[in-house]
């Protein structure tokens, strides 16, 4: 048999060649990502925190919806730090969208009362919207009961809370979630309770777990007063905790709570709830919050 000549060689070993490098490409396996494109390599991975969203639900409690900061003992949505439209607020929706689109992509669901338990029902109808950011602003009234043995669990909060979030991920899995902190009610019981009137439209039943007897200073009303706050103090730490289980979720990481209310931010007419200038102030803390790179 004649030996293949030099040139032959050379031919076969380049068609052996090619033909490996065939082969090669298909051995990556069905994991592998294939020959890049100019389109797969100009694509970018989405963000899994957007800051600019573009449609804005809220729910939660008497704060959200903007109580005793315009009329006494009623709802002003209009000044809400979440979605008002007042431009003495600026609220998060018209930070975020501009006047004209907040009143057309921003939704209210809070509710004056409303608890941790009534969180779910809430997340419901706002997920109807299919909005991009729901705000949560909740869990003073879970605190401010007629007594100390009133007031919510810190299990039965968790529970609640963790209802609300897996309502909202059964429609919405990629809806961001923004977490304000539960104020510090005593806090405001210190403020409030320099101004006369105020304390006579406590008497009303605002907070009572706080606010009854405010000028009492003994160890009794002391030691009702702190039961309180740790209770407040509890409650964000499973708003943190709950949250930071959630990708997509963000906690104030206890600004609101934090925040130095002083009389002007409280309502001239209880000195609890938040004045406009305080809704104002809600607003800044939630956009600072949620534009941040980082949470």
């Amino acid at each position: 048999m004649r030996k293949p000549s030099r040139r032959s060689r050379a031919v076969l070993a380049a068609v052996a060649a090619t033909v490996l490098g065939v082969a090669g490409c298909d051995a990556v396996g069905g994991n592998s990502a294939g020959p890049s494109s100019t389109t797969a390599r100009s694509a970018k991975p989405r963000p899994v925190w957007d800051v600019s969203p573009r449609s804005i639900a809220a729910v939660g409690d008497s704060i959200t919806r903007g109580f005793d900061a315009c009329t006494v003992l009623s709802d002003c949505p209009e000044v809400s730090w979440a979605t008002g439209t007042s431009t003495e607020v600026d609220s998060l929706a018209v930070r975020l969208l501009g006047r004209a689109q907040a009143t057309e992509r921003s939704w209210n669901y809070a509710v004056t009362g409303a608890r941790m338990a009534d969180l779910p029902g809430q997340m419901a109808q706002a997920a109807a919207r299919r909005p991009q950011l729901v705000t949560v602003m909740a869990g003073a009234n879970d605190a401010c009961r007629a007594s100390t043995s009133a007031m919510t669990s810190v299990e039965s909060f968790r529970a609640d809370f963790e209802d609300a979030l897996s309502t909202l991920r059964e429609s919405l899995p990629r809806a961001q979630v923004y977490v304000a902190s539960v104020p510090n009610l005593k806090r405001l019981w210190s403020e409030g309770r320099t101004n006369p009137m105020g304390k006579q439209v406590w008497k009303l039943g605002i907070c009572p777990s706080m606010l009854d007897d405010a000028d009492a200073l003994d160890s009794k009303a002391t030691l009702r007063r702190d039961t309180v706050q740790k209770r407040v103090e509890a409650y964000n730490k499973v708003l943190r905790e709950v949250c930071a289980k959630d990708r997509r979720c963000r906690f104030d990481g206890g600004a609101v709570y934090d925040y130095r209310f002083g009389t002007d931010q409280l309502s001239q007419w209880d000195w609890f709830h938040p004045s406009v200038n305080g809704q104002a102030r809600l607003a800044e803390i939630a956009y600072r919050k949620v534009t941040a790179k980082k949470a």
